[in-house]
């Protein structure tokens, strides 16, 4: 296809250069010669024949030249335009002809491939099974036989070598029975003693019965109720006998026939005495049962023989026979009832040892699948054979896998075909109305670009258009934005950053899985994070009518030092599957240090539904951090609470009041791409890694993670994390600054009095936090009659009232006294904590008054900032934007240097470059690693260099060795120039890149760079790695 490509694109080029051609004569041949033919005669073209005639000579000159170019050059063109026009059209339809035939037959392809990965794959699951059934079998069988030749061993211990035997027919009848479970695959077990023709009548003496036949039994099988000893024939003289004397009760009706003389039982006996070892019959039909089974038979000796034992030797040693009799039925039917997948798969058991005439041991008729897989079965007998034989019961399925993958691919093949063919028909309208249609065929070709480059972006990595937004975005910020303006596009980059993370679940996943998670090391403010994680979810919180609150406790440090957003990520996935499953209720954050939940009771759960957040009852929170180390005496407490003030050990818990976790489903909560229901990823999304991933993460961060959940109550997942105190004193802390958090203008509510009315004592502390922030002091009451009380005696100002929606709903009347009577004294300003704005009640006090503020929930610093400067007239309400130390040293560091930017990507070079420029840099672009090349070529005028990884014809990494090279031959020729300067040769490059699982350091400093920034940048990131190189000014 390549070379079809190729030729196409050489022939269209050729076209578009020769049309023009044609049309540029043919337009001299219009405008120029016509007017002196007689075609235009005008007073115009007369004026201008003098300095026509001056070029062309006199008028039969032109005559011929008319006349020339009308036979060879104007018909030739024409001719060969439209004929290679007709041609070409013929040929592109068989192209396109070609290319889906191609594809039909690739896509035909790709369906075989499949189909037979398909069936191969369950050629291998079903000799899994299968081998996994014989394996079982056999080794069931094999401690059945290890029990008969205990058996055997006792026999002789306590038989044979004691007088008197200390074993009688009850005696082993009763035996036999105790530790039938012992045996479980055997119906009976009997002991047969050798006896020699010359003992025979002493023998028979002795145990008071005459030895009976074998033969009778096989050729008359008798059933238990008409069965009678003494109508057994009595044995034939030969040279020695085996009489049963020992037999289990089941089988006791064996008693005193002699195994010797039926046929197959005698060869089987022979075999196991001159062997030492056991040996099997072949099937039978048991007697009463009528199932077939096999005899197993060890052979008992007088002592114990050398492993080299003739076969003499050990003929002469025998004492008995040891038969245990199995029912293989019984045996098969047992082992497929202990596996789940018992009904998929037939099982034949066969044996095998005339392979011209195999005997079906266990198995049906039942016809299943046409393919099937023999193991071989081992039961210890050399001489015998055993087959099983396994198939599946169900026909195989229909492969739709491979049918949906080849359809789909040649749908999208021949649509994205035709989307050419299409284009190009109408490159060839547009051609045929050249004169006519000229802006018709600019769009046409605009489209056609449009729509290239819309396929070339498909097809790059797919958070690089994300990067480019969010970069814009951060451009966007230092705009000269309001407040508002600036809480929206905060909130755009918190929802960006976030399906960014959703991307980079997966890697996640891969990287834990190779052990590859690296957590970074930098400060960060933990409110701020929280802040932004509610406004991620504040819109689907409000929508359901779910409160969705954060509480972070005093104690816990203004700065951390950690891994942001890593921890941003573990909150978000847990307050994300909260979202999900809660419909009503509250879904409520709290953050304390691990101290505090151990040795204070201000932070003890609650066991009522009055004290939760929304009235709705929760699981007992301390169930979820059963069993955490930090909470034992064992565990590392005394760390915690040791003097030192570097190590923050914080505990963190989201309860919400949703439907909860099934208890059969909450042992594999953190399994990997499990879900508690297969419909959960149909009705809610998700990939069912993000509890895993957090469980993870919390264990890189030196913490534990649990949970409790209660079916209709809901839900707490808990979990500790070890970070190291951000204080600004400490000298790490002053090295790193924060752009998390919005200036709060704490400034401007200095000295505020606020009035918080709630009767719920949780949810009027998260608003007496949130207020706090903005430096306000805040007095909490229960209702409006309080409330008012304490606005009214005068003791304090109260300038704000904050008044939960359940208490001014509740009773309109005493709503309407409450605002009249506080209008008497210094008015304060009234709002309304609501959870929606669907939710109010707008009718709760005349139309004529002054209405109350309403604030949605959930609460934010930044947020009520905004609206009590809105609403009390404070403040400024444009950009509120800090300069921060970053974006100052930066400055310092980058002002009036040179900085090259290499990036494939015309918006990514765009950000990076507005971000550079923003801190004084002179910036220029190049957009391939060979340009680079060329520009960093010594000697150069460049700073430094910021190198995008992944680009077309030549990566970042391969650039980059290639400067290096071109820097170190200039080195050497430096050294030799004696005046030589060698001293800024080495230029430092800086990767960029997006791709979290390539860009590492190792990476970089392997290829020669010196470090790597995340696109987009980050003011942080951004100052860690620039200060290596440039002092500051």
């Amino acid at each position: 296809m390549s070379l079809i490509h190729v030729v196409g694109f050489g022939l269209k080029v050729g076209h578009l250069l020769w049309v023009p051609c044609c049309l540029i004569v043919s337009f001299i041949y219009l405008n120029w010669f016509n007017c002196n033919l007689g075609i235009n005669h005008n007073h115009n073209c007369s004026n201008n024949n003098k300095w026509k005639m001056g070029f062309l000579g006199d008028y039969d000159g032109k005559v011929w030249l008319n006349n020339w170019w009308e036979k060879n050059l104007g018909n030739t063109c024409k001719q060969y335009y439209y004929k290679y026009n007709s041609l070409r059209r013929s040929w592109w339809r068989k192209l396109w002809h070609a290319y889906v035939v191609f594809w039909i037959v690739i896509s035909s392809s790709r369906f075989l491939h499949m189909s037979s990965e398909a069936t191969e794959k369950r050629k291998e699951s079903l000799v899994s099974l299968c081998d996994e059934r014989a394996r079982m079998l056999q080794d069931q069988f094999n401690v059945s036989m290890n029990h008969i030749q205990a058996m055997s061993i006792l026999i002789s211990t306590f038989h044979h070598a004691m007088d008197p035997s200390a074993i009688d027919q009850k005696t082993f009848a009763r035996y036999t029975e105790r530790t039938a479970f012992e045996r479980p695959l055997t119906s009976g077990v009997a002991y047969a003693v050798r006896v020699l023709h010359s003992e025979r009548e002493q023998f028979e003496k002795q145990q008071g019965w005459t030895i009976k036949r074998m033969d009778t039994l096989e050729q008359n099988p008798v059933q238990e109720d008409d069965f009678a000893l003494e109508a057994l024939e009595p044995s034939p003289i030969q040279e020695e006998y085996a009489p049963v004397i020992f037999a289990q009760e089941t089988i006791k009706h064996v008693i005193s026939v002699d195994v010797l003389s039926g046929k197959e039982d005698r060869q089987n006996v022979l075999r196991a005495r001159e062997s030492g070892k056991g040996v099997l019959t072949a099937p039978f039909r048991l007697l009463k049962t009528n199932r077939l089974g096999v005899i197993l038979t060890f052979a008992v000796y007088k002592k114990e023989l050398p492993s080299n034992a003739t076969p003499d030797e050990r003929i002469q040693a025998t004492d008995g026979y040891l038969g245990g009799v199995f029912d293989i039925e019984s045996l098969v039917e047992k082992l497929l009832q202990q596996l789940a997948s018992k009904q998929s798969v037939i099982v034949n058991v066969y044996d095998t040892t005339n392979h011209t005439d195999p005997i079906a041991m266990y198995g049906s008729d039942v016809l299943g699948d046409e393919f099937y897989h023999v193991s071989t079965l081992n039961f210890g007998d050399p001489f015998r054979k055993h087959e099983m034989h396994c198939r599946f019961k169900q026909k195989p399925p229909w492969p739709w896998e491979a049918i949906h993958s080849s359809v789909g691919m040649l749908v999208i093949a021949v649509l994205i075909g035709y989307i050419l063919y299409a284009t190009v028909n109408r490159m060839f309208i547009s051609e045929d109305n050249y004169n006519e249609q000229m802006e018709l065929k600019k769009r046409a070709q605009a489209a056609d670009v449009a729509k290239s480059q819309f396929l070339a972006t498909v097809s790059h990595e797919i958070r690089t258009p994300m990067n480019g937004v969010l970069g814009m975005l951060n451009m966007l910020m230092d705009t000269d934005l309001d407040v508002t303006q600036q809480e929206y596009v905060r909130t755009a980059q918190g929802s960006g950053k976030a399906l960014v993370s959703l991307i980079n679940e997966v890697l996640d996943q891969a990287k834990i899985d190779s052990g590859k998670l690296e957590l970074e090391a930098v400060v960060f403010d933990l409110r701020a994070i929280l802040d932004d994680v509610l406004l991620l979810f504040s819109e689907k919180s409000q929508g359901k009518g779910v409160e969705l609150a954060v509480y972070v406790s005093d104690e816990v440090p203004e700065q951390l030092i950690g891994d942001p957003g890593r921890f941003r990520q573990i909150i978000t996935n847990l307050m994300g599957n909260s979202i999900k499953f809660t419909e009503k209720g509250h879904i409520f954050v709290t953050i304390h240090l691990v101290e505090e939940v151990v040795h204070s009771i201000e932070v003890e759960p609650q066991s009522t539904s009055k004290d939760t957040l929304s009235g709705y009852p929760v699981a007992d929170i301390r169930r979820s951090w059963e069993g955490f180390k930090a909470f034992s005496q064992e565990g590392p407490l005394g760390s915690f609470s040791s003097p030192s003030s570097e190590l923050v050990n914080l505990i963190v818990s989201v309860e919400d009041t949703g439907v909860g976790i099934p208890l059969e489903a909450q042992s594999r909560i953190f399994t990997p791409f499990m879900q508690v229901d297969p419909s959960i990823s149909r009705k809610h999304g998700g990939t069912g890694i993000g509890l895993s991933i957090s469980k993870c993460l919390v264990g890189r961060m030196n913490g534990e993670i649990g949970f409790v959940s209660i079916p209709n109550i809901g839900s707490t997942f808990t979990f500790t994390a070890v970070f190291t105190n951000g204080s600004p004193n400490s000298k790490e802390g002053r090295s790193q600054q924060i752009n998390n958090q919005p200036h709060l203008a704490s400034s401007e509510f200095h000295g505020t009095n606020a009035l918080v009315i709630d009767p719920r004592p949780i949810r009027a502390k998260v608003s007496r936090y949130h207020l706090q922030r903005l430096d306000i002091r805040v007095e909490l009451v229960s209702d409006l009659d309080q409330g008012l009380s304490l606005i009214t005696n005068g003791n304090s100002a109260i300038s704000i009232v904050f008044i939960e929606q359940e208490v001014w709903d509740r009773d309109s009347s005493i709503s309407l006294h409450f605002v009249n009577n506080t209008r008497k004294v210094d008015p304060p300003k009234l709002f309304i904590l609501v959870n929606s704005n669907s939710s109010f009640r707008a009718s709760s006090v005349n139309s004529g008054d002054p209405f109350p503020v309403v604030i949605t929930k959930p609460l934010k610093a930044s947020m009520l900032a905004v609206t009590l400067q809105r609403a009390m007239g404070v403040g400024n309400r444009g950009n509120t934007r800090n300069v921060e130390l970053p974006s100052l040293s930066l400055q310092h560091l980058l002002r009036g240097r040179r900085i090259l930017v290499v990036d494939d990507n015309s918006v990514n070079r765009t950000v990076a470059a507005g971000a550079l420029k923003k801190y004084g840099a002179d910036v220029v672009c190049v957009s391939s690693g060979k340009d680079a090349i060329s520009k960093l070529k010594p000697p150069h005028q460049f700073d430094a260099c910021f190198m995008d990884i992944q680009m077309p014809e030549m990566d970042g990494f391969e650039a980059t060795r290639r400067i290096r090279e071109l820097e170190h031959m200039a080195s050497i020729e430096a050294s030799m120039d004696a005046d030589g300067n060698n001293s800024k040769l080495r230029v430092p490059i800086l990767a960029m890149t997006a791709d979290v699982m390539q860009a590492t350091n190792e990476e970089c400093l392997k290829s020669g760079m010196d470090g790597y920034v995340s696109k987009p940048f980050e003011a942080e990131q951004l100052y860690r790695e620039v200060s290596r190189f440039f002092p500051t000014s």
